[in-house]
């Protein structure tokens, strides 16, 4: 028989110790990977389209996705993609400028870059091509009303705020975060910050009602994150939206996954507030630091709005009153 399709037409079975199909398909996706690569060097790293991928491996586009899938673990163009990071990074590291380095990898543009690429490395290109260094981050691990926190902070602004049961992986997670950063816990200096941040966590006495912490920000981010992450800190205290709402207040309507994936990498929570963004249906999504958080964050914003508006409402009743008695 020319192959397996062939042979189980007619009615043979693949034996099920050798597995003689799925040695057929990792030949084809071989094929098809060597194709890519080819491609990308032929033409100035120009997309392989699906089209003429299904015809190296003569099966129809449907099934040829289905197929790289299944031996991957990727699409064709993820694959596509993490060539051209590694590009990237082979630029980055021999020295050539960010702007070279990007047309040389196969990016249209500088923003292109910075949106797909900046998550992958971790940091921005420039940081990534000084090998990360001059980052020094300090921080401290504080009791709250959500448990441990962590707070994290260059000499420029808050990098990190976590919340958790422990602080050896709250450490931990802040490492892997800042990789090649220089990292060390050292309370001196945060203080303020963290007092300011834990008075958005009070769940006791009322406390003045305000949109965010106003706190500076030293975080890697793309510019859509960065936009993403001002809406979030626009939303009022005590508010909710949804993805959708974000996405369109962004202008771009179909953005809602992309949205989510900026609050699901938000690295300074409570400081910008992924917490009040919710699903269409108004129940809650998936949240870094568990939903229960999520849900006693919004909870205690909620009581303290009716409790602050009832307040306003006694004072401002009590001082009409008094006016009319004195009357």
């Amino acid at each position: 028989m020319p192959d397996a399709d062939a042979a189980e037409r007619k009615g043979f079975r693949a034996c099920r110790r050798c597995r003689p199909r799925d040695a057929s398909r990792a030949a084809i996706v071989a094929k098809m990977t060597r194709y890519i690569e080819q491609n990308a060097a032929l033409h100035d790293n120009a997309p392989v389209r699906l089209a003429a991928l299904a015809k190296v491996a003569g099966m129809t586009a449907q099934h040829t996705q289905r197929v790289f899938r299944r031996v991957m673990g990727i699409t064709p163009r993820q694959f596509a993609d993490a060539l051209r990071l590694r590009r990237l990074k082979q630029q980055l590291r021999k020295g050539d400028d960010v702007t070279t380095s990007l047309y040389q990898a196969g990016y249209g543009s500088s923003s292109r870059l910075y949106e797909r690429s900046d998550a992958q490395l971790g940091m921005t290109p420039a940081t990534y091509r000084r090998g990360g260094t001059g980052m020094t981050i300090a921080y401290t691990v504080v009791s709250s009303p959500l448990g441990r926190m962590l707070v994290g902070a260059t000499e420029r602004g808050i990098s990190a705020v976590y919340l958790g049961e422990a602080d050896a992986p709250l450490a931990a997670a802040l490492r892997a975060e800042y990789p090649l950063a220089q990292v060390h816990r050292d309370a001196n200096g945060l203080g303020k910050w963290v007092s300011e941040i834990l008075q958005q966590l009070d769940c006791g006495p009322l406390k003045t009602i305000h949109s965010a912490v106003n706190l500076p920000l030293d975080v890697q981010a793309t510019a859509f994150q960065k936009r993403v992450w001002d809406a979030l800190r626009a939303i009022p205290y005590g508010s909710t939206k949804t993805y959708r709402q974000i996405a369109n207040s962004l202008g771009q309507p179909k953005a809602t996954r992309a949205v989510a994936r900026a609050c699901a990498t938000n690295p300074v929570s409570i400081v910008v507030p992924c917490h009040r963004v919710v699903r269409q249906d108004g129940n809650l999504a998936g949240y870094r630091w568990g939903l229960a958080r999520k849900k006693a964050l919004l909870d205690n914003e909620r009581q303290h709005t009716v409790a602050s508006k009832r307040t306003v409402l006694d004072v401002t009743t009590g001082a009409r009153a008094n006016s009319r008695a004195a009357s």
